[in-house]
């Protein structure tokens, strides 16, 4: 991943952002999970990520490892606690495997902090520097929805691995990658009412900017509905969909998220490819598992999205959905949860010029959701 780009070689995509805290791009995530070493094993194998960083007793940690994994631009941290107590083992016991930190890729991590900070975020840490042979980081952080931590990591003057205190983690095995290239968007649930508190937190504290907003009319089934706004930063590489449950005949997926998650927190992370069939090929011949609509929304679509550069049917084998907006169309496809708790999963997208959210297939989504709720019996 190049450190080399400024604020000023990014152009401002999104006009109504004020943009005072300027975003190169997201750094990395980092889930707490009960078994790093297992998870990574997963995502090397399943999903194509190689092996980057390392940190644990070898390398002078004594309460945690982390294992890092890169594919493209997209960078996953996986810790675990090696002590009975801790925050890390708080996180796991309330909310299960999850992510913490959505970490923010800045040219100056003091005067993120400092902007945030005068704005009303509540501090998480602040400007500390750490090195090594390799050079310096320079890390600050925020309080984000739930229990969700935003850190900022300046690395301009860092040559290492990953960061100071990790180690370069020779590939105990090759796997091959499978077209993943960044994060598109990631998205957060939170609690009745507070869409428009963190959209507003979003606005206020850094700058960001409503692109789109999606209400019960738009998102809904006979049976259960949500509200979502898109909040997106100056350049557009920050998008954070934000959703909250709206009232309806059932418990929705993002009541059920809040109950399994306790709490607010981060949904699904969505990962953008050039060629989604083949990404989607491979991560199914490796097991990933992916919600299916009936095949009946393939008989109407192109009725709906117009004509499209991709042939049907390997969309229609594989169930990635379709959708266009002004700008072009977007394919897409949602992971059943990734984990034991019906928490976290991933989205699939490849934008072939549209910039939405595919609100075209909300309904067709939200059905198969319902469907995997049904089986669990928390619909």
């Amino acid at each position: 991943m190049s450190t080399n780009i400024t604020p000023q070689d990014l152009e401002k995509v999104v006009p109504q952002a004020e943009d005072f805290l300027p975003l190169l791009g997201t750094d990395y995530v980092e889930l707490y999970v009960g078994n790093a070493k297992q998870a990574a094993y997963y995502y090397q194998t399943a999903w194509g990520f190689q092996p980057i960083a390392y940190a644990g007793l070898e390398t002078g940690r004594k309460d945690s490892v982390s294992y890092v994994l890169e594919q493209d631009k997209i960078r996953l941290v996986l810790t675990s606690p090696l002590q009975p107590d801790g925050d890390i083992n708080k996180h796991i016991n309330s909310h299960g495997d999850g992510v913490k930190v959505v970490a923010l890729w800045v040219d100056d991590a003091t005067k993120s902090y400092k902007e945030t900070i005068k704005r009303g975020a509540k501090s998480y840490m602040e400007p500390t520097v750490e090195e090594d042979q390799h050079g310096k980081v320079v890390f600050s952080g925020i309080h984000t929805y739930g229990e969700t931590v935003h850190v900022f990591v300046e690395r301009k003057n860092y040559h290492g691995a990953f960061l100071p205190g990790y180690m370069a983690w020779n590939k105990p095995y090759e796997t091959k990658p499978t077209g993943l290239k960044y994060i598109d968007h990631m998205v957060g649930n939170v609690g009745w009412n507070e869409m428009n508190k963190w959209c507003e937190f979003y606005a206020k504290v850094m700058g960001f900017a409503q692109l789109v907003s999606f209400d019960d009319k738009d998102i809904s089934t006979e049976y259960t509905a949500l509200m979502s706004k898109v909040m997106s930063n100056g350049n557009g590489r920050i998008k954070f969909p934000i959703n909250e449950p709206a009232e309806g005949r059932k418990k929705s997926q993002i009541e059920e998220y809040i109950d399994f998650y306790n709490g607010a927190g981060v949904q699904h992370i969505a990962v953008a490819t050039d060629n989604i069939i083949e990404t989607v090929s491979e991560l199914q011949n490796r097991g990933v598992e992916f919600l299916t609509v009936p095949s009946t929304y393939y008989d109407t679509v192109l009725d709906r999205v117009g004509e499209i550069d991709e042939d049907l049917e390997p969309l229609r084998d594989l169930g990635i959905l379709i959708d266009r907006d002004d700008e072009g169309y977007l394919l897409q496809i949602f992971t059943k949860p990734v984990l034991d708790r019906p928490t976290m999963f991933f989205e699939i997208i490849q934008r072939k010029g549209a910039q939405s959210f595919g609100k075209g297939n909300f309904k067709a989504l939200f059905e198969a959701i319902e469907r995997e709720q049904e089986q669990r019996g928390t619909l």
